[in-house]
């Protein structure tokens, strides 16, 4: 190889080293010559042709695990929002606080579950809006409000997902949580009217959240060693174990 050919050959070399600092890649020689600059560049292709497909294939699975759209009747008695047929073989009770982060996580984990169950008439879901949280939110009362925004969300025909909302946008346990007119706004994007915003400035349903509150709380059924916490979940009547993550499948398969 002649002098200009070399010269010619580093200068390639420099400019394709200089690339791959550029790139936060530092080039290594193993005594090849040239040659372990080219692995490094064809190492570096591959990974990134290997990252690319990675992010392809993730894609194509998020789209083919899209979250189902809820498309069962819900209605209200009282303070409980019941989702679902009334005669499907299967009734699960959840008692949960807009505030508690372990409902939060329950909602995550279980909602596309809940909602497959409950669009194939095989559960009615009977929530609970309870405020044993009132005084972990400051100023105090955020439970109360977001329990009656969410029977208030029921009434306007919204209740799906402003319950999903409510959970996706949980404010932090300490915080002052959202106002009236934010809980009203949440609403009015998905669809309610403005009788859905004076029901959730009239707070009307606090009384009917108190009782359900306090006889939550004070059935022994849904205790643990004593004590009534959120989410508790019962199925046909008797508190299961949301640790076992089948529990709704085998509820159903009962």
């Amino acid at each position: 190889m002649g002098g200009a050919d070399r010269s010619d050959r580093k200068r390639r070399q420099a400019a394709a080293e200089a690339r791959l600092r550029a790139a936060g890649i530092t080039p290594k020689r193993r005594g090849l010559g040239g040659s372990g600059l080219v692995l490094t560049i064809v190492a570096v292709v591959v990974i990134a042709a290997i990252v690319v497909g990675v992010v392809v294939t993730m894609n194509n699975k998020a789209a083919d695990s899209a979250a189902p759209a809820p498309t069962y009747p819900v209605a209200r008695n009282g303070a409980a929002i019941t989702a679902g047929q009334a005669a499907a073989p299967v009734t699960v009770d959840i008692y949960e606080d807009y505030l508690c982060p372990y409902c939060e996580r329950f909602e995550t984990t279980y909602k596309d579950e809940l909602t497959t169950a409950l669009n194939a008439g095989q559960i009615k879901v009977n929530y609970h809006a309870i405020s044993i949280l009132d005084r972990a939110s400051n100023p105090v009362g955020y439970s109360t409000r977001a329990a009656n925004a969410a029977i208030c969300a029921a009434d306007a025909g919204i209740f799906p997902a402003y319950h999903a909302q409510l959970y996706a946008e949980q404010p932090a346990e300490g915080s002052a949580g959202f106002s009236n007119d934010e809980l009203t706004a949440k609403g009015t994007a998905l669809g309610a009217g403005p009788a859905f915003g004076q029901c959730v400035a009239a707070q009307a349903n606090t009384g009917l959240i108190e009782n359900a509150t306090n006889t939550a709380a004070a059935t022994p059924a849904l205790q643990s060693n004593g004590q009534f916490g959120t989410p508790t979940i019962a199925v046909n009547g008797t508190k299961v174990d949301v640790n076992d993550t089948d529990w709704l499948q085998k509820a159903i398969q009962a």
